[in-house]
């Protein structure tokens, strides 16, 4: 273990270029999993076996690593003064994972009357993959507030690498097995999940600078309630994100939910490369707002912004001519589902658009500490997702969900774009 860390950490030579090239690398072998393990169980299962995986992995269980994850991750990288220790941080992250993995139980428990025994065993156990995942991630939050992100994104790929390969190999060997092959092969994911933590995250923590593992009286119910609304706030986004997933779900047969992850996934592009450029700078734009520089913190916004645009761009010029033709070719088994789908495809590249800038905006309003704002637009968000998503479904199926997805995120980050604008135009000195 000791060997294993001191590989990890390495040197602390050329650190900004380790820091953007691993944590690129990171995110996007993360990313290309989470879209590739759907690909993958379709074309091994079939189109129903991989609508319950894209369900249970890409909606409930990512609601539960939300659960875990406790909106806590820009809170963490942004206590530059070590307002909390690690140990308090990793100490309430213990007890927001025991929370998701219960909830998730109650889950399936409660709708067992209407789901599969089958369908129930799949998503329980995608729930505790992505709670392991959550409690990693406090471990890789350590690693970016001292300064080491390319040690999160290390963690990031080579835990992604261990569990998917683990996945598909078990896959594989038990494909001619029926439903019992995708659940042992989840089941196999969870255990190479929990080892890649132990010796990608907990052999190195003990190793880098500042770490302090002390809790302190009523240190962790404070950190609790200072991310409560975060934590509402990260949950309720979740929700307005996939309202249309659940929408599918509870309207619609199990291969429609794998018809809609196919579409969606050049949105996951979208928002892998602008979270690229969009972490690197959050200390940056921490460090300007602190220090009261808010035009230098303006630039930046500014500048990816712009980046996000011309993704845009880029992404509804691609996928008008290639989109459908390239997802056939992924997703052969869906091909006849597919290609009815363009307008619908177009429709939710524009919505994950607008869902890169509600990221980039939900970090600057985190920086401006208002938490109270952020969750005032997710409470806008969910309720008006609670009145339109299952009734698009309803009314016109895969375009319907498509479209309820673009008005949701239209409305979310014109209201956090909106509240960043006076609240710099607040800060600015007079020229």
């Amino acid at each position: 273990m000791s060997a294993l860390a001191n590989l990890l950490i390495g040197s602390d030579a050329d650190l900004d270029r380790r820091n953007m090239t691993w944590n690129m690398l990171g995110s996007f072998i993360y990313a290309f999993a989470s879209m590739a393990l759907t690909i993958a169980v379709v074309a091994i299962s079939g189109e129903d076996e991989g609508g319950i995986f894209a369900f249970a992995f890409s909606t409930f269980g990512q609601h539960m690593f939300m659960a875990a994850y406790f909106g806590m991750r820009p809170f963490h990288i942004t206590d530059i003064l070590h307002r909390y220790s690690f140990g308090e941080y990793l100490r309430l992250r213990m007890l927001t994972c025991s929370g998701a993995a219960l909830f998730g139980l109650f889950y399936v428990l409660a709708w067992s009357g209407t789901y599969t025994v089958h369908k129930c065993a799949v998503i329980m156990l995608m729930v505790l993959y992505k709670v392991i995942d959550g409690f990693a991630d406090v471990y890789e939050a350590e690693f970016q507030r001292d300064g080491r992100l390319y040690l999160t994104g290390k963690s990031n790929t080579f835990r992604t690498i261990l569990s998917v390969s683990v996945f598909l190999g078990t896959l594989l060997a038990l494909r001619q097995s029926g439903p019992a092959g995708l659940t042992g092969a989840c089941a196999a994911a969870v255990l190479a999940q929990a080892a890649g933590v132990v010796l990608l995250d907990g052999s190195v923590i003990g190793r880098i600078g500042k770490v302090t593992w002390d809790v302190r009286p009523g240190k962790v119910f404070s950190l609790f309630r200072e991310n409560l609304v975060l934590f509402l706030s990260a949950i309720l986004d979740f929700y307005v994100f996939s309202a249309a997933k659940y929408a599918i779900d509870a309207n619609m047969a199990d291969r429609y939910q794998a018809v809609f992850t196919a579409i969606f996934m050049p949105t996951n592009v979208i928002n892998l490369v602008a979270g690229f450029v969009i972490r690197p700078f959050v200390t940056k734009m921490s460090d300007a707002w602190n220090a009261d520089r808010p035009e230098d913190f303006r630039k930046t916004v500014q500048k990816l912004a712009m980046i996000i645009a011309g993704l845009t761009v880029l992404a509804v010029g691609g996928a008008w001519f290639l989109g459908i033709p390239v997802l056939s070719l992924l997703y052969p088994k869906l091909g006849y589902m597919l290609a009815d789908c363009r307008s619908a495809l177009i429709v939710i590249i524009l919505g994950g658009a607008c869902n890169a800038y509600i990221n980039l905006f939900y970090y600057t309003l985190v920086i401006m500490n208002r938490k109270s704002c952020i969750f005032a637009g997710y409470v806008l968000a969910a309720a008006f997702a609670v009145l339109v998503s299952n009734p698009a479904v309803r009314a016109a199926g895969i375009f319907g969900g498509a479209v309820s997805y673009l008005l949701l995120m239209i409305l979310l980050a014109g209201f956090f774009m909106i509240l960043s604008g006076i609240f710099y135009l607040r800060r600015r000195k007079p020229l």
